[in-house]
């Protein structure tokens, strides 16, 4: 399994890592998993941008010093602050239309396992009205962590993010975001690691993740900024 490690010297650089990962497992058909904090920034969904007052969520993001950025995987907006862990896991595929709940359970218990090696009593779920709301979602005192899937011919990426510390900040930028995308959301409902009762260590955090996915397959550490040159 290849293993990327760091992240791009941008967001949108850092973003075609992870695009050149996914397209790299669908033509060699070997899988691929990166952990890692993106920069700050703040992630709008597909149908957030379809939404009436879109260009006020937007503003409300850059003011607050999150920049915009429109994703093409996962729901609704969910904001990075630095510390925040991204993680994504490619998965080669003989066929497209098979196994998709398969990989969300297998996902969803994969970083349980992990938080929970971290000390998180991590369950499924979510608190009502969370940020990002959807089935595939982690919690603990608040919602930690959510999960969305991506499907390209040869190859599928279960992707997610897992909120380490600043859950106020996360909070605060979100509220007045889902309030213009017309979104219900309570910013209770944001939790974290650190509060959970984890470490407020985002590499610890990725090191989790990365050694509960990866398990004992034979590893190939590739830099992040290596592949983004090379794409």
């Amino acid at each position: 399994m290849r293993v990327i490690r760091g992240r791009g010297p941008d967001p949108t650089t850092d973003r075609e890592v992870t695009a050149t990962m996914l397209e790299t497992t669908a033509e060699a058909g070997d899988a691929a998993f990166r952990a890692w904090t993106p920069h700050r920034q703040l992630a709008f969904g597909r149908r957030d941008t379809r939404a009436e007052r879109y260009d006020e969520a937007a503003e409300a993001a850059e003011s607050r010093g999150f920049p915009a950025i429109e994703r093409s995987v996962g729901g609704r907006a969910v904001a990075y602050t630095g510390t925040t862990v991204a993680f994504a896991h490619a998965i080669p595929l003989e066929d497209a239309r098979a196994g998709l709940d398969d990989r969300y359970e297998a996902g969803t218990t994969a970083v349980i396992r992990a938080l929970r090696r971290l000390g998180v009593p991590a369950r499924r779920g979510e608190p009502p009205a969370s940020y990002c709301p959807g089935d595939h979602s982690v919690q603990a005192g608040g919602k930690i962590s959510g999960l969305a899937q991506r499907i390209v011919k040869s190859a599928a990426l279960v992707s997610g993010v897992v909120v380490v510390t600043d859950r106020d900040e996360i909070a605060a930028v979100l509220d007045p975001i889902y309030e213009a995308l017309d979104v219900p959301f309570d910013p209770d409902s944001v939790g974290s690691v650190a509060d959970a009762g984890g470490p407020g260590d985002a590499d610890a955090v990725c090191e989790a993740l990365e050694q509960v996915f990866v398990g004992e397959a034979e590893t190939v550490i590739v830099d992040a900024e290596t592949l983004a040159r090379n794409a």
